[in-house]
């Protein structure tokens, strides 16, 4: 009775709260106000300095700022030369999450030992697995992880020490715990909601990351080299984007608090699982799927398109009048991270035998572009980004889709955990940005 009170209270007073917490939308501009910190081209307000990575979007031509094909450096790297600079199938996400973390390209032994620390450090507390994670299984296998990393706190003696060196020991531990987190996670929910078998694999201290993680999710724990190869290439291209994406600047802020390992790395995937963020591949899944049942013939380009601007006419999908992966708050020509992991999405397609998907999504690529600078009013060109071939490459690998965001979160610890300790390193200063105040004094 309580609750439905409570809800009835609530929606009674929705109109109230709107109209009392509204504020006019020609403020913003009479006040110089940045909303979500960016122009009106997308430019992102400069709020720090990083040497962890950087975007590149446009480069200057005759003393202009001119679009480019879009650039991602990690440490100094272009991130095509570290994923070529892989055998065919080595796996790099040790190799290039000790870039990131110590600044440096590891030596042949600096990777032996890194990588034998993650191996060690791929366990959980005693108990951990049935007391925690299966005490409260949750579809939002965001919201599980995100309970563990606070619970793992209580198991470390110096939870709240910031120094740097115990910061980078705790931020180690979480990269080696994520792959656990989440598909334990995962096979916990799979238990309880789902009423299926319950499924718990321990890690290979032998294997890679990526090579773990299909070994952990699938019942008979094998998995072909390409899958592992294509799963270790998405993870490094979710690794790190800058100390702008809404999760790294969590992660900065919070640092700045003076707040511990754990309570950072909570609050960046709490930013994460928003679905304008790390689950908007979720979306371009959910529309593809719409776009299957209403296109008869997927390999002709003119359906495509017309049933894609129903979409952007708001009249198909969910009504928003959005193209899910199309865009991208920086890049314009292109998104360097979509077009290398296309090139693996084909060759997964193959050995998937999904050719006529990767068809469809090909001609969802070029004719959406066409679409959207011919009926919006853009400042820069639109290509498609990360998240439009990533959900496809985990249904291929039969990841579901409740783990599709936990997956980006396990490549993206490694960059808050390089954002964090290069805030405690760098800075003294809370991050306190300014709020005009622009409230009727009553009395």
């Amino acid at each position: 009775m309580t609750m439905s009170y409570l809800n009835d209270y609530s929606e009674e007073k929705e109109a109230v709260v709107r109209k009392n917490n509204a504020i006019a939308p020609r403020l913003y501009d009479e006040y110089g106000v940045k909303k979500g910190l960016r122009d009106e081209r997308g430019n992102g307000v400069l709020t720090g300095l990083t040497n962890i990575s950087k975007i590149v979007s446009n480069t200057t031509v005759d003393g202009k700022s001119v679009a480019c094909d879009g650039q991602l450096w990690y440490r100094g790297y272009r991130v095509e030369t570290l994923i070529n600079s892989l055998g065919p199938e080595e796996m790099g996400y040790e190799k290039i999450a000790y870039l990131l973390l110590m600044g440096e390209m590891p030596s042949d032994e600096d990777l032996r030992a890194f990588t034998d620390i993650l191996s060690e450090s791929r366990t959980l507390p005693s108990n951990f697995t049935r007391d925690v994670i299966m005490k409260a299984p949750s579809r939002d296998i965001m919201n599980t992880m995100t309970r563990s990393i606070l619970t793992l706190a209580c198991y470390d003696p110096k939870a709240l020490d910031t120094s740097v060196s115990n910061s980078l020991l705790q931020c180690i531990g979480l990269i080696s715990a994520f792959p656990l987190l989440a598909i334990y996670g995962y096979h916990a929910y799979n238990y309880s909601e789902n009423m299926e078998s319950m499924l718990i694999h321990r890690p290979d201290p032998a294997l890679s990351t990526a090579e773990n993680l299909l070994r952990m999710l699938r019942p008979d724990c094998k998995y072909t080299t390409t899958e592992a190869k294509v799963l270790d290439t998405a993870l490094i291209l979710h690794m790190e984007h800058g100390g702008g994406n809404n999760s790294s600047f969590t992660t900065r802020v919070v640092t700045s608090a003076g707040s511990d390992t754990y309570s950072t790395i909570a609050a960046a995937m709490c930013s994460l699982k928003g679905p304008k963020h790390g689950g908007a591949n979720i979306k371009v899944m959910n529309m593809m799927a719409d776009i299957r049942k209403n296109v008869s013939d997927w390999d002709d380009p003119e359906e495509v398109s017309a049933y894609l601007a129903k979409i952007l006419n708001k009249e198909a999908f969910d009504h928003s009048g959005l193209i899910y992966g199309m865009g991208h708050a920086i890049y314009s020509l292109s998104d360097p991270r979509e077009v290398i992991l296309k090139q693996y999405v084909q060759e997964l397609a193959a050995e998937k035998g999904r050719e006529k998907d990767m068809q469809l999504y090909q001609n969802v690529e070029t004719e959406a572009g066409k679409l959207i600078a011919q009926n919006r009013h853009i400042y820069k060109g639109v290509c498609p980004n990360v998240d439009f071939y990533s959900g496809f490459v985990y249904d291929m690998l039969g990841i579901p889709e409740e783990l599709y965001t936990a997956m980006f979160a396990v490549a993206r610890i490694v960059g808050w955990s390089a954002h964090r300790i290069e805030e405690l390193v760098c800075m003294d200063k809370i991050i306190r940005p300014a709020y005009m105040s622009i409230m009727e004094e009553i009395g």
